[in-house]
């Protein structure tokens, strides 16, 4: 799984223009995720939420700092982490500072 943190272009001072040529730079990463047979699922969240605490405290959020803040998410198929690291190269979070976190699902036996 790849967990975006950070690195919304909606931060940055962009154009429409140079908005829309940077979400096609994501179809296009995403499309050979797809044609390579390694794209499962995957969305964007929504900015807003709430986070629940011990007690069924509910309080609006998240707030952390926008490098923190997780912005999405992709489950990809791969061979082992190795694989999805190098998978996750070319992701274009990168070009506004953002992180791709790789982590494995575990599976749970039910």
């Amino acid at each position: 799984m790849y967990i975006f943190r950070g690195g919304d272009a909606r931060e940055v001072n962009q154009s429409p223009e140079q908005m829309q040529a940077h979400m096609q730079k994501w179809g296009v990463w995403m499309g050979a995720l797809g044609e390579s047979g390694n794209f499962i699922a995957g969305e964007p969240l929504q900015a807003a939420g709430h986070v629940v605490s011990t007690g069924g405290v509910v309080t609006d959020g998240p707030f952390a700092e926008g490098a923190e803040i997780v912005g999405g998410y992709l489950i990809v198929e791969a061979t082992d982490a190795a694989n999805a690291t190098e998978l996750s190269m070319g992701c274009p979070i990168f070009e506004y500072g953002g992180t791709v976190e790789v982590r494995e699902v575990q599976q749970m036996n039910m």
